[in-house]
């Protein structure tokens, strides 16, 4: 699928206003170069995954959730181009009140605990995951569901501040949310998260990536993956996109952090559609 005969075609989801100005800046950075692209924002993943199922688009800019989607349908051979340094180091984190006395999975036992959207990876299915795999199952604990954004695979963190805010007003003992949300609401100063420590943090774990089918021309996605790694911090064009984006560098796909995330899905019968 090509625009004109060379552009590469992208999709990326439109999860907020900031997606356009990111995307027009990441063309504009392509237009000179071996591999130039377009872009077609879609409204949720389900219908980008569809479209690159289609060969509609050529890349697609999944979440975790997409990519095992995208594997699943293609029966393993996707293609993970790259991804952002912030992927590589992904983690759920699960929320208290100070002096809450929690500390660990095991203190949320007979608790009231907060999860984000459905197919949110950080919010819901890796939380309940871990959850588990701690030997804490739904009857242990009594969950409270926010579901925000369905198809935006939490993109928005709007769940994860409804189950945070949640929290705050003593309507459950705890949250779960991805380091993303947290590190930006602690970084601005937010007052929101002022009474609010972090009582579990998970190990690791892979987030987005640029994804394609293996019939993409590797004479085609080999230069644009180039030029998408050769992008800047230190120029200062270059780093205000990155820092749109959310990262500092570009990477190479890594696919081993997403195991958790095929178990989680397979697990709980998500991982072809809801």
């Amino acid at each position: 699928m090509t625009t004109d005969g060379s552009a590469l075609m992208i999709g990326a989801v439109a999860y907020s206003p900031n997606v356009v100005p990111i995307w027009e800046g990441i063309k504009d950075y392509f237009e000179d170069s071996a591999a130039p692209i377009d872009f077609v924002l879609f409204s949720n993943y389900e219908r980008q995954v569809d479209a690159l199922l289609a060969g509609q688009i050529d890349i697609a800019w999944n979440t975790n959730v997409a990519w095992v989607r995208s594997q699943r349908a293609t029966g393993g051979d996707a293609v993970a181009l790259a991804m952002r340094d912030t992927d590589l180091t992904f983690t759920t984190m699960i929320v208290g009140r100070r002096g809450s006395g929690l500390d660990g999975l095991e203190s949320l036992r007979g608790r009231r605990v907060a999860l984000g959207s459905r197919d949110s990876g950080q919010a819901r299915i890796l939380p309940l995951y871990f959850l588990e795999r701690a030997g804490i199952g739904t009857d242990d604990i009594s969950l409270v569901l926010f579901d925000s954004d369905v198809g935006k695979h939490g993109d928005t963190g709007q769940s994860e501040l409804e189950a945070l805010r949640a929290v705050i007003d003593d309507r459950v003992d705890a949250a779960a949310l991805g380091v993303n949300t947290w590190q930006a609401l602690t970084a601005a100063g937010d007052a929101t998260v002022a009474d609010l420590e972090v009582v579990w943090e998970s190990e690791r774990y892979n987030h987005c990536n640029f994804t394609a089918l293996p019939s993409l021309d590797p004479d085609r996605s080999g230069p644009w993956v180039a030029h998408l790694l050769a992008m800047d911090w230190d120029n200062p064009d270059h780093r205000r996109i990155l820092e749109l984006e959310g990262l500092r560098s570009w990477k190479p796909a890594q696919l081993e952090g997403y195991r958790s995330l095929i178990e989680a899905m397979e697990a709980q019968g998500v991982a072809d559609r809801w």
